[in-house]
């Protein structure tokens, strides 16, 4: 049985993003063959696609794990909605029919009509208040977000910078650190501003005519998602007590956090977010009380991948970009 699927065999540029057919996917018995119908577009797609990362350390290990010469998973994507189709013979939490989202990790395969996961994979029941396509732009920017903002543990009224929030991970991180209590400042390009102010941030800097390292405000936390922003400069405009978050950090950076929470009365995180199954369940009941919401900048048709690729990497979109995924008839 063939499916559709948005593959890759070459390092390159968009273009190497062809639809093709391959052999579907069947589910081993602790496994859920999952009928894609929405993935997020992200920036790791777009690092992994082209084998270029910004944070330069990542270069080996990614493409030891990936593939050195050419892709060894030639199907990308790691988050997803959709349906459950079948499930293998020892699951018992899913069954056909479920609406599910989550991560697909390092299995990838979201860009494919259908995808097998283990059952243990972070999988739950799509929020019963969005779309599809809604449902798939939450678990990169939601389980991220709220992983760093729940190590902040924030306190009401407490100052908070986003730096990069117009990103997948920033906008959701505008949204519960707000759920959280907390005075928001939103640092990103001119055309993200009033989005931004929209789903809630209180102050806004445009970080191509300003540094607002230089205005001389303070805050209690700082959530980064710029790997080139500097790691002094955000210390410095930390509270005492204050709480550095790095989401995409440099080997330096990493470095120094330890010497800077060991030593200073601030502390410097860089824990890497585990996705896991709670945290996905905390968002999915966020967003079905409406204290969050998904924010989709567009969402491109099956066959334009690689338009969708380029329209991340321009970051010129105002939120997570997705892919709606077609099924072949069978």
């Amino acid at each position: 049985m063939l499916m559709k699927a948005i593959v890759y065999t070459k390092y390159g540029s968009p273009d190497v993003l062809q639809v093709k057919e391959v052999e579907k996917p069947a589910p081993k018995d602790d496994e859920v063959l999952i009928r894609v119908h929405a993935a997020e577009v992200t920036k790791a797609d777009c690092e992994m696609r082209s084998c270029h990362f910004p944070v330069k350390w990542l270069w080996l290990p990614v493409r030891l794990t990936l593939g050195l010469r050419k892709p060894k998973r030639t199907i990308l994507g790691m988050y997803l909605a959709g349906e459950v189709e079948s499930v293998g013979r020892d699951v018992s939490k899913f069954r056909k029919g479920d609406q599910v989202f989550g991560s697909t990790r390092l299995r990838l395969g979201a860009y494919g009509e259908y995808v097998c996961l283990p059952a243990s994979y972070t999988l739950v029941p799509k929020p019963c208040n969005v779309s599809f396509e809604e449902a798939a732009a939450v678990p990169l920017g939601g389980l991220n977000a709220l992983h760093f903002l729940r190590k902040a543990n924030i306190r009401s009224g407490e100052r908070v910078l986003i730096i990069g929030a117009g990103g997948s991970i920033g906008t959701f991180g505008v949204q519960i650190a707000k759920a959280m209590g907390a005075e928001v400042t939103a640092v990103d390009s001119t055309i993200k501003e009033e989005m931004l102010r929209r789903i809630g941030a209180d102050h806004f800097f445009d970080y191509t005519r300003e540094d607002f390292t230089k205005k001389g405000k303070t805050y209690d936390v700082i959530l980064n998602m710029v790997a080139r922003s500097s790691y002094s400069a955000c210390i410095k405009s930390l509270n005492p007590k204050g709480r550095y978050l790095m989401a995409n950090p440099r080997i330096s950076d990493m470095l120094r956090s330890v010497l800077t929470s060991r030593f200073t009365d601030k502390t410097a995180i860089f824990a890497f977010a585990g996705e896991k199954e709670e945290e996905l369940l905390a968002l999915k009941e966020m967003i079905e009380e409406g204290k969050i919401k998904s924010i989709v900048d567009k969402i491109y048709p099956f066959e334009q991948a690689a338009e969708a690729q380029r329209r991340v990497e321009t970051e010129q979109r105002l939120g997570p970009v997705v892919i709606s995924v077609g099924v072949t008839k069978e």
